[in-house]
């Protein structure tokens, strides 16, 4: 079974954890901890290059997805925003770019800087052609309805829209900032297609979701944002008293060695081109 055929099938039945990696060492130490399926995330991505969210062209996101899926032998999800639509291509040329630099999917949102959330009309065309490309290459695209996220707290348009991208042709669906488990709930009823939630503050824990049908859960950006609080609260001691009592939170070696030998020894010999090793030659 290829890897985005794998993938596909994690959706059929259950939940999995699927935990949003922001560089190539955390995916490394994520995989080693035995997840079956990893994202990127937009947010934790540019953090990495010192920038905010929604701040990475398309091109640096490509070369972020494919040392990434270079490294990990599990699927990766990648967070691609809007896919680019004002890009060479737009979204069809996103999606294929994604596929070749080794994605198992890739998600669409229906909110864009400088604009807000997207007439549904408009959001829905997008995924359309989203999933036309990533049925094309076998990529699970998942549609994402942005409401929750920026204030917008109308469940009703949320359930209509999700509905909308399904009918489009999304294989998952996803409305971020969600809590309720009524109100999550009520969206898996309704789209009766596989349900991705996010994992944040007030969020029911991980079996209340799998009883309520959900099938995947994501960190989004947090687990990146949990790290730099934690980068930024050991500088602060050790700037105000010069102690180093944040050691005691430190990486044990022994897991940071598991996961990255296994990452040396894939590298050993590979020579210039990686190709050999991408996602991409894994469909």
């Amino acid at each position: 079974m290829g890897i985005r055929e794998g993938f596909r099938r994690l959706h059929d039945g259950g939940v999995f954890i699927m935990p949003n990696a922001w560089d190539v060492g955390s995916a490394l130490l994520l995989e080693q901890l035995g997840f079956p399926a990893l994202a990127t995330t937009s947010s934790g991505h540019a953090g990495s290059l010192g920038r905010r969210d929604q701040q990475v062209a398309r091109d640096e996101l490509l070369g972020h997805v494919e040392a990434v899926t270079s490294a990990v032998a599990v699927p990766v999800n990648v967070d691609s925003e809007t896919c680019f639509p004002h890009e060479a291509g737009g979204i069809s040329r996103t999606v294929e770019l994604m596929a070749q630099a080794g994605a198992a999917g890739c998600s669409i949102e229906d909110y864009e800087p400088g604009i807000g959330v997207l007439p549904a009309d408009v959001a829905t065309d997008r995924v359309e052609e989203a999933a036309a490309a990533a049925a094309q290459h076998g990529l699970v695209l998942t549609a994402r309805a942005e409401n929750h996220l920026y204030g917008i707290d109308d469940l009703d348009d949320t359930v209509e829209r999700l509905i909308s991208y399904r009918d489009a042709g999304a294989e998952v669906l996803y409305a971020p900032g969600l809590t309720s488990l009524g109100d999550i709930e009520r969206v898996v009823k309704a789209v009766d297609r596989p349900v991705n939630v996010l994992a944040m503050a007030g969020v029911p824990v991980v079996s209340e979701l799998a009883a309520a049908g959900v099938r995947r859960v994501s960190t989004g950006g947090s687990l990146a944002w949990v790290s730099y609080g934690a980068l930024v609260s050991a500088a602060r001691e050790l700037l105000a008293t010069g102690t180093t009592s944040y050691l005691a939170e430190a990486l044990p070696p022994a897991e940071r060695d598991a996961a990255f030998t296994s990452a040396d020894a894939r590298d050993v010999g590979a020579g210039p081109d990686p190709v050999s090793r991408r996602g991409a030659s894994r469909p």
